[in-house]
């Protein structure tokens, strides 16, 4: 049965079943990230956990407007909550400052006033909704963090309105200096708090929102069509149909996926295989919406539009991996789920016991003492723990150029034991270069590379652009090429400065008769062994020299690599590149699995593969093909300088590109999960040792009970000592 939420939503799961018997929303419907199978028509709160409602379909301009605007509302109640609860802590905590006569400044009689004045409305305005979730969460039977919050604000409230309005209900030992102590700073700066918490995890959620609409940004916008009669318009993508003839004008991005009829171009197709160089197209090959055509027109007739096509397919893998997470919460809440009721009833035995037991007037000692046992229960140093420790190690992890989109990814780095990598751009500069160089016997290598930029200069090819683009780093002067002419498959040649040039294949100088030495062929069969493509010059009727290019290894990478294995990392290259080129990368950085050839979807169900043999998943990468695999690995962790939608779809950004902020990203991980634990550690043994002083079990011994100022103090020692623990992680080595 689907869950629902019960102000929002009247509808049975019918249509939304999937073949598995599982709910499913649908586009315009809004649903929980944690629990799935609570659907709503409208927005509200997750009945299970207290989370807000997603609208299904992010990336849309209706998801977007939703998101946005539940950020504002939030922003809008922190920043007033903010500015009222500092004053109420000063007013609160300032008397305990040695040498801050705060007392003398404004009396206590004075100062309980304006304290009721400005908590009112942080807790019963800014804090409204948390009430209403603990509510929801009482008649669903799903006590969660929220429970525990508007239980203890509500109570830590309650109690001080009493002690301001009704002193004379409370007995002197309850009372210093003839004034009842407060709880007020505590209700306010909790409930300042865990708004800033849900206006943080609010953010985190919207911007995977994000990633989906820049990746929906890649498509082409219009088409041109033609007709039976030769005849072309221009129409939307969005009206394009199945066996429509296109033509594609060079620099236009393919408008859907389809096949090659009449014509030919080098087409760019980074957003599926990540690889930088061009691919040759021509009658009969296929085409991929969204990748871009460089040179050549030509017309293809489409096979996929709408949902089918790849990008399509993409967006809805990213969307569905994006969904498929439980935030860190989750864990909190089943913690909460038991604390909760254990709280409860030890309030609701100290009433009896004090009840029974106590002296008169009874049920005055009662009520109090419950009541402290809810207060001091109240989580103010467990609401910290987590979001002060994260917010130092982020800022930590900052500073080496690691930057953490949300709290699940700072927890699930430390438990990576399987990195995922991408070859081109991750491991790889991720442009071609030309990395070797040979020449004939008497050949200087400048005057080849002159020779052959000049030849290059007039040519489409790919690695044209690698032999340019090496000219002008020697800041060669390249001269005028005559009576260029290009052969398709073969080469180019043409006339330089009175000397006949030749460019290409081996088999295309062999055929015009070139006389090619024996040192210059096992000089290219070397490079090509190391996964180089070899372009061979050739001037006068004579091998002049060979140039290899490749996608060279960061130099940053083999280190990278060596620093992982030392974490016990197991280390996969997952790349869309040739298995030869990918094997030779592999090799050459002793990675331990090579898995090339991949599409996005192979990528996708690699780490699914991976996760289902019980492995922790990091995935890196820089390209919109890796957005699937970086969005369902346990660790997305992107390159700062590759593509947006990767960046967007990962927990991780590693600003430099440099491979070797992962293990640094591990360490941060492993030192803020260890801070956030001592936190928890010092929160809990806080209420441990709290709730039963509280609930006055020393008062057989001493006779007295927790004065409210100092159970105050000790809420306050408590929260200091989780901040100072957590700025420790401003001065950890992620060395």
């Amino acid at each position: 049965m689907t869950e629902h939420d019960e102000h929002s939503c009247c509808h049975c799961q019918g249509d939304h079943e999937t073949a598995h018997g599982e709910s499913k929303a649908l586009p315009g419907q809004y649903t929980c990230p944690m629990h799935p199978e609570v659907i709503s028509d409208t927005p509200g709160d997750c009945p299970k956990c207290g989370m807000a409602l997603e609208i299904v379909g992010a990336g849309s301009a209706e998801a977007d407007e939703h998101a946005q605007r539940e950020i504002r509302e939030l922003s809008r109640k922190f920043w007033i909550g903010a500015a009222l609860a500092l004053p109420v802590f000063i007013l609160a905590m300032g008397g305990m400052i040695p040498g801050f006569p705060l007392g003398e400044w404004i009396p206590k009689h004075v100062s309980k006033w304006i304290e009721f004045a400005l908590a009112t409305p942080v807790v019963l305005w800014c804090g409204r909704i948390f009430f209403v979730k603990g509510w929801r969460s009482v008649l669903s039977r799903n006590l969660n963090m929220f429970t525990l919050i508007s239980i203890g604000v509500g109570v830590a409230y309650l109690y001080s309105v009493v002690a301001v309005l009704f002193p004379g209900l409370f007995p002197d030992s309850l009372k210093m200096h003839g004034e009842v102590g407060l709880y007020f700073e505590a209700a306010a700066v909790i409930t300042v708090l865990v708004l800033l918490g849900q206006l943080l995890e609010t953010k985190a959620r919207s911007r995977t929102g994000a990633a989906i609409g820049a990746l929906l940004g890649l498509a082409a916008k219009t088409a041109r069509r033609v007709d039976a009669d030769g005849n072309e318009e221009e129409i939307a993508v969005e009206d394009i149909r199945r066996d429509d003839l296109l033509r594609v004008r060079p620099g236009e991005k393919i408008p859907t996926d389809g096949v090659v009829v009449e014509g030919a171009s080098n087409v760019e197709e980074a957003m599926l295989t990540g690889e930088p160089v061009p691919v040759r197209k021509a009658a009969g090959d296929t085409v991929i919406g969204a990748t871009l055509n460089q040179t050549g027109s030509f017309v293809m007739r489409a096979e996929k539009v709408g949902a089918e096509t790849l990008l399509s397919q993409i967006v809805h893998l990213v969307a569905e991996a994006q969904r498929s997470r439980a935030p860190i919460q989750k864990t909190a809440d089943k913690v909460a789920g038991y604390f909760v009721p254990i709280v409860l009833l030890a309030a609701v035995i100290t009433f009896i016991a004090w009840a029974i037991w106590g002296p008169e007037p009874a049920l005055a000692f009662a009520v109090i003492n419950a009541v402290s046992v809810l207060i001091i229960a109240c989580p103010c140093a467990l609401g910290l723990a987590t979001p002060m420790s994260i917010m130092v190690g982020v800022g930590r992890a900052a500073r080496e150029g690691i930057l953490v989109k949300n709290a699940e990814a700072i927890e699930m780095t430390e438990m990576v034991d399987c990195l995922l990598t991408d070859k081109t751009g991750t491991l790889t500069a991720g442009a071609p270069k030309v990395t070797a160089t040979k020449t004939a016997e008497g050949v200087e290598a400048e005057h080849l590379l002159r020779l052959a930029a000049a030849l290059e200069s007039q040519s489409e090819h790919p690695l044209a652009k690698a032999i340019l683009a090496e000219a002008a780093e020697r800041n060669i002067t390249v001269p005028k090429v005559a009576d260029f002419e290009s052969t398709t498959g073969g080469g180019v040649s043409g006339t330089v400065e009175s000397t006949r040039v030749l460019a290409g294949k081996q088999a295309f100088l062999t055929d015009a008769g070139v006389v090619i030495p024996e040192s210059l062929v096992n000089s290219a069969e070397s490079m090509q062994n190391e996964a180089q493509s070899v372009v061979w010059i050739a001037a006068d009727g004579n091998a002049v020299g060979v140039f290899g290019i490749s996608d060279p290894i960061k130099a940053s990478t083999p280190e990278a690599i060596k620093g992982l294995h030392a974490l016990g990392i197991e280390v996969i290259m997952a790349t869309g590149d040739n298995a030869k080129t990918a094997a030779a990368v592999g090799k050459k950085l002793g990675i331990n699995q090579v898995r090339a050839g991949l599409s996005p979807e192979d990528k996708i169900a690699l780490v699914k593969e991976l996760k289902a043999a019980g492995k922790t998943v990091a995935m890196a990468g820089d390209g919109i093909n890796d957005a699937p695999a970086l969005a369902e690995a346990q660790v997305g962790i992107a390159m700062g300088t590759g593509t947006d939608v990767a960046i967007q779809s990962a927990g991780i950004t590693l600003v430099k590109g440099d491979l070797s902020g992962v293990a640094k990203s591990i360490r941060a991980s492993k030192a803020v999960m260890r801070n956030i634990r001592q936190n928890l550690f010092f929160a809990f043994v806080y209420n441990a040792l709290g709730v039963p002083i509280a609930a006055g079990v020393l008062y057989p011994f001493t006779g007295t009970l927790l004065n409210p100022m100092i159970a105050g103090a000790a809420m306050s020692f408590s929260s200091v000592s989780v901040i100072a623990n957590a700025l420790r992680l401003g001065k950890t080595s992620l060395d």
